[in-house]
């Protein structure tokens, strides 16, 4: 007899616009699950808070630093939608404080909202103002490249408690 199939584990990332942070963490994480042959336990997803880019492919420096490092990219940004995104998601992972207020404010259950950076290892029992990944969206891409290398060590974090986690 074969043991029932598990739910997947909802992950929703989320940043501002949906168009730099987010999606980079999509990927980032997404890659992690497919190289670890995990990426069949998660349903991953990104959005944002806000609706300025909403239809729109990701920021082009997001998109770059992404396939310099041999990450698969697809996207289209999305808002956050309240409250099927609360049901649909078992964590959902802010990329600054702003962003896990707004969720918070939006009926998001606190138990789920979590600051991206809190996943990662080195900044354990960190205070909150250094667990912001920074929005590199008026900066240059040195700036992406710094998110990049924040959201890799945050992802791998992540995937590492959310395996753990769910046996």
């Amino acid at each position: 007899m074969t043991a029932p199939a598990q739910s997947p584990i909802g992950v929703l990332f989320v940043c501002l616009g949906n168009i730099c942070r987010s999606p980079l963490a999509k990927w980032i994480f997404t890659d992690l699950a497919v190289r670890r042959g995990v990426r069949d336990r998660f349903l991953i997803d990104s959005c944002g808070t806000g609706a300025w880019h909403v239809g729109k492919g990701a920021d082009p420096r997001s998109t770059a630093v992404a396939l310099s490092r041999g990450i698969q990219v697809d996207h289209t940004a999305r808002r956050l939608a309240p409250p099927s995104d609360f049901t649909r998601f078992d964590y959902l992972l802010a990329m600054d404080t702003d962003n896990r207020e707004n969720l918070l404010h939006a009926g998001a259950p606190a138990e789920r909202v979590f600051l991206m950076r809190s996943f990662d290892p080195a900044l354990r029992d960190e205070p909150d103002h250094r667990l912001i990944v920074p929005d590199p969206y008026y900066g240059g891409p040195d700036g992406f490249d710094h998110v990049y290398n924040m959201l890799e060590s945050a992802c791998a974090g992540f995937l590492e408690t959310a395996l753990r986690t769910s046996r």
